[in-house]
């Protein structure tokens, strides 16, 4: 009887230490392993722009080059040159610039000799220039600004976008008091400035003094054609979330079929964040 005790306990004693080993070699935990979090998508690159990216970040992705390239060659920050397009084009989504290419309004002059639209402006059919691509007429816009009246702009640092966007409005280049105001809350919601490049003395020194002697130059020119964009005057709102255009149109006192036709929307849907002109 003693053996047969002895050799049970001997048995069960065994068959703990094989458990205990066989338990020992599996994984500590049998759960199975977390999904890992799925960070949301940065959007989808497309030939205009990024799926799922409102009206203006497409913008900026499409021309942020073109801006770049004018910096450098003019001294424009790009950050306000992107601002100014997003507001005076609908995020390039107004009439000229869709039909025109014509991204800042500007009007055709006696020596233009290409193409022209007509758009209901200061007048009835005011005459517009068409362009052959938006770059076009980002580099028209460059030149537009080389005249007496913004000259003194030309010899702030190329990085200095407040005292771009002040010195803009107090040129006249824009009727509407926030204009300033409006273009720098628009550099800083994107962060349009991370384009903007600092200069040295020596290369700002260079590009004034080939700027500056343009503009001089531009000055007799200037003279013949006085008028050629008459200050930005339209009103501009942000779409917020739940806004149709049937509310924004009752809330500015203008047409469904207007407010489509100046902003070249196909549609009545809006996102957040886009721009509208609410202004004829």
């Amino acid at each position: 009887m003693k053996y047969i005790l002895l050799f049970v306990t001997l048995s069960i004693f065994t068959s703990s230490c094989s458990l205990l080993k066989k338990e020992r070699s599996a994984p500590l935990t049998q759960t199975a392993p977390k999904s890992p979090v799925s960070k949301p998508a940065e959007g989808v690159k497309t030939e205009s722009g990024t799926l799922g990216s409102s009206p203006a970040e497409n913008y900026i992705n499409r021309f942020k080059n073109i801006a770049i390239s004018e910096m450098n060659s003019a001294g424009i920050p790009a950050s306000i040159t992107l601002a100014q397009g997003i507001l005076e084009s609908g995020s390039g989504n107004s009439r000229l610039a869709l039909e025109a290419n014509n991204h800042f309004g500007i009007k055709c002059t006696p020596d233009w000799k290409g193409e022209s639209i007509k758009h209901d402006d200061d007048q009835k059919d005011d005459c517009f220039r068409v362009y052959k691509s938006p770059e076009e007429s980002f580099r028209d816009h460059s030149e537009f600004l080389k005249r007496k009246r913004y000259a003194a702009l030309f010899e702030l640092d190329k990085n200095d976008y407040k005292g771009w966007a002040a010195g803009l409005k107090e040129a006249g280049y824009a009727t509407n008091p926030r204009y300033a105001e409006l273009l720098i809350n628009l550099i800083e919601r994107y962060g349009l400035n991370h384009f903007d490049r600092k200069e040295n003395e020596r290369e700002k020194i260079k590009r004034e003094d080939k700027v500056l002697t343009e503009i001089a130059a531009n000055i007799p020119q200037e003279q013949k054609q006085e008028i050629v964009k008459n200050p930005v005057a339209m009103k501009i709102y942000e779409a917020r979330s739940g806004d149709t255009l049937s509310s924004v149109s009752r809330q500015f006192s203008i047409s469904i079929d207007d407010l489509k036709k100046i902003n070249g929307l196909a549609s009545t849907n809006l996102m957040p964040g886009q721009l509208l002109i609410v202004s004829k």
